[in-house]
């Protein structure tokens, strides 16, 4: 009986710890310890939209200037506005964005759209640039081929998120809580920030899918699109949120 006992407790456990030898998924306390440790860490749902960092025409011809005028100053105008309308109460006074992000659950449906619809798109704005030819180095370049193989390799499991993703949302490549770079996607203005999201972690990249994001200049050619991301990919950008993605989940 005494070694009955000895075992069931040793079973518990292991699977405290472990699951189907992995790591047991990383709490909410985790996620805002590591979060607390990001620059952007001090947004809060009164933040407000920043300036675009560029023209509106500086990313042709992959984003024609038209696109991002509308999706910049109305739609991400927007979700900036109904975000601030939404978290005037006492409750957000003294949570940050991120806070809100790890308990989204116990917020109306207007906090996590708008709330992710704001966060979404001040992250994409600052993960492109003007054409320059940029590609991954240094420990970011190790990380994709540790992950994916090869950076070709990485492009397409990234790419097949965004180009599969069923309906509007966004494709993502972000550190988990291993310091491990993971891709997934999410519906809606959903991010691996959040509490209700299948994979979580800390983006580094990501890739707006809503057809607002694309349609007048490529209509249902969803692939084209997602293709023509590469050319304007700010991998200096991405490489310095790995970095910092790293140590935050350390």
């Amino acid at each position: 009986m005494k070694k009955q006992i000895v075992s069931v407790f040793a079973v518990v456990l292991f699977a405290t710890f472990s699951f189907a030898g992995k790591p047991f998924p990383a709490d909410n306390a985790f996620w805002n310890k590591a979060f607390a440790k990001l620059a952007e860490s001090q947004l809060t749902g009164q933040s407000k939209q920043l300036p675009l960092p560029y023209a509106y025409n500086a990313l042709e011809p992959s984003v024609d200037a038209k696109t991002m005028e509308i999706h910049y100053s109305k739609h991400h105008a927007a979700y900036t506005k109904n975000m601030n309308d939404a978290t005037t109460g006492p409750e957000y006074a003294s949570k940050t964005l991120f806070q809100l992000f790890t308990e989204i659950e116990k917020y109306p449906v207007l906090v996590k759209n708008n709330g992710g619809g704001f966060y979404n798109h001040l992250l994409f704005w600052t993960l492109m640039a003007p054409v320059s030819g940029q590609e991954p180095t240094g420990d970011l370049l190790k990380a994709i081929n540790e992950s994916f193989g090869s950076v070709d390799k990485f492009k397409e499991v990234f790419g097949n998120a965004g180009k599969k993703q069923f309906g509007s949302g966004w494709a993502w490549l972000s550190v988990n809580e291993t310091g491990k770079l993971v891709v997934s996607s999410t519906p809606n203005q959903d991010n691996p920030l959040m509490s209700t999201t299948e994979v979580r972690g800390i983006p580094v990249l990501t890739l707006d899918v809503w057809e607002h994001a694309y349609y007048l200049q490529y209509q249902n050619r969803r692939p084209e699109y997602v293709e023509a991301f590469w050319k304007i990919v700010n991998w200096k950008e991405v490489s310095r949120r790995y970095d910092e993605a790293v140590k935050a989940v350390k």
